[in-house]
């Protein structure tokens, strides 16, 4: 009786070992296809970080300069020249990246013979991925850090105005509303205006940005 009782039991763990190996070897099939699907999903993540998802710098351009105001103003027996002017530019800002580029409040700085002589607010807005946008500055020039400048006075009587810009624009990124990044942009342009029509004789920028 003892012999078939051992008999028994030992048919039954023998039947129990015979059904967990293909058990085993399913949950093991599942752990590799599981490692294997993790394996390809990161270096998925990698390449697109390193490509689509690789941020790029906004560009940006001086689009346009129009003249909304001038006032000269001489003063005698000393002869004292004051001219106030306000510009109207047009700041062409290209973001390159395949998502939308959110941007708050920039600024924009306005440079002569390396002071600066005037300052702008940038509103904030949106461009789209690949897209184009352009902001308007309108900048008042300080006429006390004009007033004693003899530059601007030869610059004026020979017809050509050489001017730099430096524009700080912060924002943010939104790649398929998931993976979002700080950038701040930033750009320093050197123009050239004709005076007295105000038309862009030339122009050399350089941007870069902060991440």
């Amino acid at each position: 009786m003892s012999s078939q009782h051992h008999d028994t039991t030992q048919q039954h763990q023998q039947h129990q070992q015979k059904l967990s190996r293909p058990h085993r070897r399913r949950c093991f099939i599942m752990v590799m296809a599981l490692l294997i699907l993790l394996l390809v999903l990161s270096i998925i993540l990698l390449v697109l970080a390193l490509t689509v998802f690789k941020l790029k710098q906004p560009r940006t351009q001086i689009q346009s300069v129009q003249l909304d105001g001038i006032a000269p103003r001489f003063s005698f027996p000393k002869i004292d020249f004051q001219l106030n002017i306000t510009l109207d530019l047009q700041i062409l800002v290209e973001n390159r990246n395949p998502a939308s580029f959110k941007h708050g409040t920039g600024k924009s700085f306005l440079m002569y013979q390396g002071n600066q002589v005037g300052d702008t607010d940038i509103y904030p807005g949106l461009i789209p991925a690949r897209g184009s946008t352009t902001l308007p500055c309108r900048l008042t020039l300080q006429v006390d850090k004009l007033a004693d400048d003899s530059h601007l006075i030869r610059d004026v009587l020979g017809g050509k105005l050489v001017m730099d810009t430096r524009t700080q624009i912060p924002g943010r990124v939104n790649f398929l509303g998931i993976f979002k990044k700080h950038i701040q942009a930033t750009s320093e342009c050197r123009f050239t205006v004709g005076f007295p029509d105000m038309k862009i004789l030339n122009q050399e920028c350089k941007n870069k940005a902060k991440f």
